[in-house]
């Protein structure tokens, strides 16, 4: 294959500047269209062009805060001088080693003293992972206006109005719409996701267009809105964008993503043959999903009841903005399954992941009070199972194979379709946009990475893709030469803020710490009375086990704890007369050793000292 043409200077455009074009080649602002990449040819080699250093106070800051070391809490911050955007707001679900922990949200920290420099929020979508800690975080930087496409508008409001936090200032837009914030100029750009009215956020900087993906997919057959517009990331692409920043959560699966439509067509063939009552699992924020299943269902006849409070609200808010549409003939409470033939009912509900006190768990262990599983039934798990949710899963499956019922999942048949874009699709994307600098985002650092070597595939030179950390500072600054970026040493925190119930933050590591202890290896309450005067213990010491060993079935260990416990204090250092806080120390280290020779476990002492 011919190599590629020695590139040129470009004749300089409005808005932009001439740069010589460097050895991966693109169609950046300034650059030679004949040094352009493509797939399976790498462009020759150039050489090495003087970089210009710009003062600080001239680049744009690029700083993730969430999304870069896990799938969720994805934040974004774009800074230039006293102008400061933030794209997306999520939470992300705890780890198993998280005991009492709701959910994790991003370190805001950065932004405190720079609250006044916030022009807006932008969201891509209304998933909760992109979404979700807007009600612990926007008040505490300012109360900034939230910008948003109509669905993900109402999800928000929604989550608003249950927590009662203090008022927002929500902003509905439109994908036409054109925000001039501070100093960036910020469009919006069509994508297709398994959640409608999901976006790009274009935004044009001093130092060049950057592009923020979002979840993102290519379907050209999508539910309920068109194809991705391919044409307008071609344009952008033409025109140049210096930073493209785009999504890695199945970047390490091969070929394209399956149609929605591929989907529907299968879960219709399913309902239409169900002998008698189906309950589909998956996720709320599916709507795309829900929305096929809701208005297959009506078409062959099927009453449907909804259950989980997410899903009953999110399908209540496309239904009032259209996007959903059924009949209120259709929707039918959980009471009332019972009132129709098996053959004419169908559930929606949440639980596939096999959470505990979700709907799909109760009606699988018989706890739920309108629904018993039985032979005859089938059960869709359509979404795919989260990392880390395997066994719950898997068990879940089981109880329903248990109870003699047809279990179906996406092992089986075309049940779900991810939302993400796969290997094929970043090329194309990458092909359309052909971005100066390329910045895997959103998911684990092994899936930023195979999202780099796609990149790197197609003739992007490593230099020219970041795999950055969360709050690793990205630069990006415009010279004589066109644009520049680099990804920098500095870092901003970052660090874990757990929310617990309604507290936000209150929780810290020292904190979780001592839950996993109590998890692993439980307690002991050691009590002691001691006379005041002379230090002597008063009576036998009492103790108290919980996580650590039944009482009742270990009684010469609690009575030999009791007497280690007598003598400790009986045989204290006289200094400690008068000294409680002492005797604990004394307590608290000694049982601790005992009673790990005795079990090899370490359960968590607290002393209780009282003096009479």
């Amino acid at each position: 294959m011919a190599e590629t043409a020695k590139p040129r200077r470009a004749p300089a455009r409005s808005g932009s500047t001439k740069r010589p074009t460097k050895a991966r080649g693109s169609y950046g602002r300034g650059r030679s269209q004949s040094a352009r990449p493509t797939h399976g040819r790498r462009p020759t080699a150039q050489p090495k062009t003087q970089t210009f250093t710009a003062p600080s106070g001239d680049k744009v800051r690029v700083i993730v805060l969430g999304g870069l070391e896990e799938v969720g809490r994805n934040c974004t911050l774009i800074e230039y001088k006293d102008d400061i955007i933030v794209i997306d707001m999520g939470l992300q679900f705890p780890e198993e080693d998280m005991p009492g922990i709701d959910y994790i949200i991003p370190n805001m920290s950065y932004l405190k003293g720079k609250e006044k420099n916030v022009r807006g929020v932008i969201i891509t979508h209304g998933h909760y992972d992109h979404i979700g800690a807007i009600p612990h975080t926007v008040p505490r930087i300012g109360n900034p206006p939230i910008f948003a496409l109509p669905i993900a508008a109402g999800i928000i409001k929604k989550r608003q109005e249950d927590y009662k936090t203090s008022q927002i200032n929500l902003k509905n837009i439109s994908i036409e719409s054109e925000l001039q914030l501070g100093v960036f100029k910020v469009h919006f750009l069509h994508i297709n996701h398994n959640i409608p009215d999901s976006a790009g956020i274009v935004v044009e900087t001093p130092a060049g267009t950057i592009v923020h993906t979002g979840d993102w997919k290519y379907d050209f057959h999508p539910v309920g809105s068109p194809p991705a517009d391919l044409l307008k990331m071609a344009e952008i692409g033409k025109a140049g964008c210096l930073l493209l920043m785009g999504d890695s959560t199945n970047a390490n699966r091969p070929g394209h993503q399956v149609s929605e439509k591929v989907i529907g067509e299968e879960l219709e063939r399913i309902i239409e043959k169900a002998p008698g009552r189906i309950i589909v699992g998956t996720f709320a924020s599916l709507l795309s999903r829900v929305k096929q299943i809701l208005e297959i269902s009506e078409r062959l006849g099927r009453k449907v009841a909804i259950d989980g409070y997410s899903m009953k609200t999110n399908v209540e808010i496309a239904r009032a903005l259209g996007y959903i549409k059924v009949t209120d003939r259709t929707l039918i409470p959980m009471q009332r399954v019972k009132s129709y033939p098996d053959e004419k009912i169908m559930i929606v509900c949440t639980g596939a992941q096999g959470e505990k006190n979700a709907a799909l768990n109760r009606i699988a262990s018989d706890n739920h009070r309108f629904i018993k599983v039985k032979k005859g039934d089938t059960v869709i798990f359509s979404s795919s199972v989260v990392p880390g949710n395997e066994g719950s899963v898997q068990r879940l499956q089981d109880t329903f194979y248990r109870k003699r019922a047809k279990v179906i999942h996406k092992d089986i048949m075309d049940v779900h379709a991810g939302g993400h874009a796969k290997k094929e699709d970043i090329k194309l994307m990458l092909s359309l946009f052909k971005p100066q600098y390329y910045m895997p985002i959103e998911g684990n650092h092994f899936l930023l990475r195979e999202n780099q070597d796609v990149a790197l595939s197609m003739g992007w030179e490593e230099k020219d893709t970041f795999v950055a950390d969360n709050g690793q500072v990205i630069e990006l600054w415009k010279d004589k030469n066109g644009g520049h970026g680099r990804m920098t040493k500095e870092k901003v925190p970052t660090d874990y803020v757990f929310v617990d119930g309604l507290g936000v933050g209150d929780v810290s590591q020292v904190v979780l710490r001592d839950r996993q202890e109590l998890a692993e290896d439980g307690i002991i309450v050691a009590i002691v009375q001691v006379e005041k005067k002379t230090g002597r213990v008063i009576g036998t010491p009492d103790v108290i086990s919980r996580g650590f060993v039944h009482m009742s079935e270990n009684r010469a260990l609690m009575r030999d704890t009791r007497d280690m416990i007598k003598k400790l204090v009986d045989n204290k250092d006289p200094k400690s007369v008068a000294d409680t806080d002492y005797i604990k120390t004394q307590i608290r280290d000694e049982l601790g050793q005992y009673l790990f020779k005795k079990t090899e476990r370490r359960p968590m002492v607290i002393p209780v000292v009282m003096e009479v």
